[in-house]
């Protein structure tokens, strides 16, 4: 970028740099790692049982980034004054996501659902429990179980999702913050979800990279074993 900016030719396109990158790449591979997706039946577990104040924040912060498949960026961000309650469920505001650098903002739907696994409700319950009624939705939680004002951060997420992962009897070094949103994603396309109507949920603006988790989610349909066995 500095050089380009003087009008530079980028010394990322010499040979030199390109062979370096390749040999770099042999030796060490190019895979990216990939979390476990946490699906619905993992997020059931990891919000069992929770109690306190903090448990009614992180189940409201799991089940929320689940049905939204929100980035951890974009939970930290919420504020109340971004979730409408109604009739349907809650209608939730993003003012700005990686992808929407200039904060053109977009409005993710989470529907009622049946059950103690509500997000709907987790929302509502932590709402009421914490007693706050604007600023930042998902807060800081002290020793003595008092609610801050400050909100969480998103290595807070990836904290909780591995704790709630442990006690759930899952491999927490499997699962991060990201696990959430690649969970709804995998999940609906195990559902047979439109590409379309998950990308209107995750935001992903094509079908590139959320090929990868309706690729990764359909190994085991049709599989070129199944008619051999």
């Amino acid at each position: 970028k500095a050089h380009t900016s003087q009008h530079y030719s980028s010394p990322t396109n010499s040979a030199l740099v390109k062979a370096t990158l390749q040999g770099i790449r042999r030796v060490n591979g190019s895979a990216q790692r990939q979390v476990l997706p946490a699906m619905k039946r993992d997020i059931q577990a990891m919000v069992k049982g929770m109690t306190g104040i903090k448990g009614v924040r992180d189940k409201a912060l799991l089940l929320t980034g689940f049905a939204g498949a929100f980035r951890r960026s974009e939970l930290v961000a919420l504020q109340v004054a971004d979730i409408q309650f109604v009739k349907e469920g809650a209608v939730i505001r993003i003012r700005r996501s990686k992808t929407d650098q200039i904060g053109c903002g977009r409005r993710i739907a989470i529907p009622y659902a049946r059950g103690k696994t509500c997000p709907v409700t987790a929302i509502q319950v932590w709402i009421e429990q914490a007693d706050i009624t604007d600023g930042c939705l998902f807060r800081r939680i002290n020793k003595y179980g008092t609610v801050m004002n400050a909100g969480i951060t998103p290595q807070s997420v990836a904290l909780v999702v591995k704790e709630r992962a442990q006690a759930a009897g899952l491999d927490a070094a499997q699962y991060s913050g990201h696990s959430l949103r690649a969970g709804l994603a995998t999940s609906a396309a195990k559902a047979g979800v439109a590409g379309w109507k998950i990308r209107q949920q995750t935001g992903h603006k094509s079908d590139a990279m959320l090929n990868r988790y309706i690729r990764d989610s359909q190994l085991f349909v049709d599989n070129a074993n199944s008619r051999i066995w």
